[in-house]
């Protein structure tokens, strides 16, 4: 049998699990998502929550601070930075050449060998290779930078790619079928940021409805290929646009996958306008 057994579980999994119970328990931040199967953020919460039910005393479970915690053993350290995270497991992130959000994963896998070794590998985290579509980065023709954040089905996601490229101005294609979701953290946060909205997707009308409350400049594109098109015209190089959709790509596209690739296929052709 093998030492350790590392499970990632959906929401949905979860839901229905009711004997496997894990040990250590990794918890990244959530936002409500897939309410259209949940039915609620408070029974999508639940659910993510619901290992600790199960936990035993000497078991640890790393969570996001804030959360409507339930009655459990597990030894729960709850999070909410990675400053604080870095703090308690003595980690240095000079060493972790992540920035964002994906420092913050790193930190919580660095959390693990820290609890069960007592150790850092710093070498082996800076070796791990990072996904196609989550905040992969190109140029086009003119040296201007567009990141394909295709990954981003949700809205967590996104306000993380946000946040880790807000240093200048961002114009963010958006849109697709969010699942239910509740959106105005986003709009939330974008009203405080250097942004220009480009809307595609199942979701336009309510985007353009939250942007207009919040008071977001926006160009309403209803497909991937409009959007890019119209960033061209009106982009420099100081600035980055960034499609990070919060939301799946089922409405217009095969998988978050397709779309990435087709984003990129669209400012590539940039080159021949």
């Amino acid at each position: 049998k093998a030492p350790i057994w590392i499970l990632e579980s959906s929401s949905f999994t979860l839901h229905h699990t009711n004997i496997a119970s894990p040990n250590i328990y990794l918890l990244l931040p959530i936002t409500p998502d897939h309410l259209d199967w949940h039915g609620t953020a408070e029974e999508y919460e639940a659910d993510k929550l619901k290992p600790l039910l199960t936990m035993k005393e000497g078991e640890m479970a790393l969570v996001p601070k804030g959360l409507n915690l339930p009655t459990t053993s597990a030894f729960v350290v709850e999070y909410d930075s990675s400053e604080f995270l870095a703090d308690y497991f003595s980690i240095d992130t000079s060493k972790i050449r992540f920035k964002s959000a994906f420092l913050e994963d790193a930190l919580i896998a660095l959390s693990v060998t820290k609890v069960l070794f007592d150790e850092v590998d710093y070498d082996t985290i800076n070796a791990f290779t990072l996904d196609n579509h989550r905040q992969e980065e190109t140029t086009d023709r003119l040296g201007r930078l567009w990141i394909n954040d295709s990954k981003a089905t949700n809205l967590d996601a996104t306000l993380q790619a946000v946040k880790g490229y807000d240093d200048r101005f961002i114009h963010l294609i958006v849109g697709g079928n969010d699942k239910g979701a509740d959106l105005t953290p986003l709009f939330e946060l974008l009203s405080t940021k250097e942004v220009h909205l480009y809307t595609i997707g199942a979701n336009s009308d309510k985007l353009a409805k939250l942007a207009t409350v919040h008071q977001i400049m926006f160009t309403a594109c209803e497909t991937l290929e409009n959007a890019v098109n119209c960033i061209s015209t009106k982009r420099n190089r100081d600035d980055v646009a960034l499609l990070s959709p919060a939301a799946a790509s089922f409405d217009q596209f095969n998988s978050y996958k397709h779309r990435g690739e087709e984003f990129f296929k669209y400012i590539k052709n940039l080159s021949d306008i």
